[in-house]
């Protein structure tokens, strides 16, 4: 069964990193045949088998997964479609309480490599646009008063704990967040700068697609018509605009994120689960 589910998962991330990639956005038929292949092959063999536990695995990890794609998805990371895609894998591939496990392992790597895939992707558009970046990344740098000192704040309190605490793993784990909380306030500025800067775009209404992320409000006759707080923009809204004859709207162009489930995929069937080295 694993190989088939394995087989399964391969052929919708390779599908989904080609139309993220291409058209920035991956197909509904592509997510939902997932959930249900997952689902359905998880039922079969628990019937053949007297074996209830594939399917429950199944629907634990759709569920854990579900989360993780809600959260990402209201907290403006992930596009939609990212989003089911990771709870169709939570369904094909299934969740164990058990810290070796595959898919705890997937997740791990998912956010290993998203994040090195995110940070080089954005990078290499703030270059493209390293004016732009450079005097956005200036203006929040200057403007951000307090905020830096909060950062520093705690990077102190985690490097005297470390040095109150006796555990050698723990000890670590502190100097490293101490040293690591600095320099995630200039990430943070260097994310939203590169945002500003380099990511949104003016398009026609025609141009327009289901689920695109409308980056300021429209407003006609005082009536809000579309804006961020959407969380994509609908068809309907589409079709306002339209009829309004509205010339340009802006939206926020994200970064295919897909390809990084699949190298994250891979990375887990060739190398397997960190965890299964620590433990």
């Amino acid at each position: 069964m694993i190989e088939l589910i394995y087989l399964v998962c391969l052929f919708l991330l390779i599908i989904g990193t080609f139309t993220d990639i291409k058209v920035r956005e991956v197909p509904d038929w592509i997510n939902y045949a997932g959930i249900f292949a997952g689902l359905g092959i998880r039922l079969i063999f628990s019937i053949h088998s007297f074996d209830w536990s594939f399917i429950l695995e199944g629907l634990f990890g759709f569920g854990v997964f579900f989360a993780i794609g809600v959260v990402m998805f209201y907290s403006g990371q992930w596009g939609g479609g990212d989003s089911k895609l990771l709870m169709a894998l939570g369904a094909l591939l299934g969740l164990q309480w058990n810290l070796s496990n595959f898919t705890i392992g997937f997740i791990i790597n998912l956010m290993i490599v998203g994040g090195i895939y995110g940070f080089i992707w954005t990078s290499v558009l703030a270059l493209k646009n390293w004016d732009k970046f450079l005097k956005e990344f200036k203006k929040r740098l200057s403007k951000q008063g307090m905020h830096r000192f909060i950062f520093i704040g705690f990077a102190i309190v985690f490097f005297i704990a470390a040095f109150l605490i006796s555990d050698v793993i723990m000890k670590f784990l502190l100097f490293f967040i101490a040293l690591f909380l600095p320099l995630m306030n200039y990430l943070i500025l260097f994310v939203r700068s590169v945002e500003k800067s380099c990511m949104l775009k003016r398009v026609r209404p025609s141009e327009l697609t289901e689920g695109d992320w409308i980056a300021k409000d429209v407003i006609i006759k005082k009536k809000r018509i579309c804006g961020p707080k959407d969380l994509g923009i609908e068809k309907a809204q589409i079709r306002k605009l339209l009829k309004l004859k509205v010339k340009s709207v802006i939206i926020k162009v994200g970064i295919p994120f897909v390809p990084s489930f699949l190298l994250a995929f891979l990375m887990t069937l060739l190398i397997g689960n960190p965890l299964a080295v620590l433990f």
